[in-house]
């Protein structure tokens, strides 16, 4: 097994120690049954992985849900999507009916990841400091779509694709700017993605011949990320509270 997934098994479980420990010490008589997480993503480029592109932009989701009673500690089950790279280009059907139909064909450079794992909130209140580490998978493709007209009709194919094992860890600060049954905070954090090595591709990997065929240039290095997030984290009661908002 790599070292970089023994560590992030290591910082899972150790993580969850301490939050257990922590927890055995705190009271909060009421609290969510669990929260909906929704955050705008900014990646950057880590190591290796700098050389090839800079920054990556997405969004994210997650849900986390109270495993002690007074809530801080929490089970994150969480996902997101990211775009490191963009290619349009503009084609005409010259026969039969000539540039009077354009289309357009769109090639997209993606990461897709998901993780389990615990988040421990440092203090309950109306400002939340949080730490979390999570295990999972990352998925680096590349796909092209061509065409979409008003009805959303589009044909579109996967290029290359690579599942790696990932762990991610780090922490946030939420701030409540809602309270009753279904609380609101502001959500902000940041966290390393420790992805290890992958296959995929970049801007100008994918070449087109006079024929019609292509060729595909992989590239293969470490591919760690960090990212940044800033969205809202909305609480839901639990089962039979009636409470007033």
């Amino acid at each position: 097994m790599r070292r970089g997934a023994v560590l992030g098994m290591m910082l899972v479980g150790g993580l969850f120690s301490t939050a257990v420990e922590a927890s055995a010490q705190r009271r909060i008589p009421t609290q969510p049954a669990g929260h909906f997480d929704f955050s705008f993503l900014a990646a950057d480029a880590k190591g290796e992985l700098g050389y090839f592109f800079d920054q990556a932009f997405g969004a994210h989701i997650g849900f986390a849900f109270p495993i002690d009673e007074d809530g801080y500690v929490r089970l994150k089950v969480d996902g997101g999507f990211l775009v490191y790279g963009l290619e349009r280009q503009r084609f005409c059907f010259a026969l039969p009916f000539g540039c009077r139909i354009n289309e357009d064909l769109t090639t997209t450079n993606n990461i897709a990841f998901a993780g389990i794992g615990p988040e421990i909130v440092l203090a309950r209140g109306a400002v939340e400091p949080y730490g979390f580490a999570t295990m999972g998978l990352s998925t680096f493709f590349t796909s092209s779509s061509f065409g979409d007209d008003e009805y959303g009709d589009s044909f579109s194919t996967t290029h290359l694709s690579d599942v790696v094992f990932a762990w991610r860890a780090g922490g946030g600060l939420r701030v409540r700017v809602a309270n009753g049954r279904k609380p609101v905070s502001l959500d902000f954090g940041v966290e390393r993605h420790e992805n290890g090595v992958a296959e995929f591709l970049t801007k100008g990997d994918i070449v087109d011949h006079p024929d019609g065929s292509i060729s595909i240039f992989p590239n293969v290095s470490q591919a760690n990320l960090l990212t940044f997030r800033f969205g809202i984290s909305i609480g839901f009661p639990q089962h039979g509270d009636r409470r007033k908002k």
